[in-house]
């Protein structure tokens, strides 16, 4: 029930396509908060992908279409205001998928207004899952661990404002880079 799966790729050409994610990143001073409890648990992807909730999942697209996606973001960043996001408590995908994950408890409907529009035009595909706005914290480790994330970030509260989303672009290593930000400027739904 996770759609966050990072594999690194190796190339001995320059590829023709790159692979694209787009999130709401989880501001300091949680993001790091969350890194060390990815790492504790033993997740191997703690170092490589950043706390975020997720808008458009790894997406392998054309190089050629990298403008055309900058275009269609941007204007998906025009039409939604920014938000705010309250993130509390702990919930899982077992037995669907061995994650846990920190709850988002208020900006759901925004993230999935957002993940909609980001999945159109060209970055336009289907999910293996039901969009589920969250943020993982323990991926392919033990039971006992994913145990010990889930009571362990289970009293976590975090509440922030989200005024941008990111776009991310792994690079070789199978790390993420920001390609770039997207600053919300819509006006406010009523």
């Amino acid at each position: 029930m996770n759609d966050d799966t990072f594999v690194p790729r190796s190339r001995t050409t320059p590829p023709q396509t790159s692979v694209v994610g787009v999130l709401v990143p989880v501001p300091e001073p949680w993001a790091q908060l969350l890194v060390d409890w990815r790492s504790k648990v033993g997740d191997p992807q703690a170092t490589l992908v950043p706390p975020h909730v997720t808008l458009l999942p790894p997406t392998e697209v054309p190089r050629a279409d990298r403008e055309g996606i900058t275009e269609h973001l941007t204007r998906v960043a025009a039409g939604h205001p920014p938000f705010d996001m309250h993130l509390s408590g702990t919930g899982t995908f077992t037995p669907v998928s061995d994650v846990v994950f920190v709850a988002v408890a208020r900006g759901i409907g925004n993230c999935e207004l957002l993940a909609n529009d980001v999945r159109s035009g060209p970055l336009a595909r289907t999910l293996s899952f039901p969009y589920h706005p969250h943020v993982t914290v323990a991926h392919d480790v033990p039971r006992d661990m994913l145990e010990l994330a889930y009571t362990g970030l289970g009293d976590l509260s975090a509440e922030f404002r989200v005024t941008s989303f990111t776009e991310f672009e792994q690079t070789p290593t199978g790390t993420w880079a920001v390609a770039r930000e997207y600053p919300l400027t819509g006006r406010p739904h009523r």
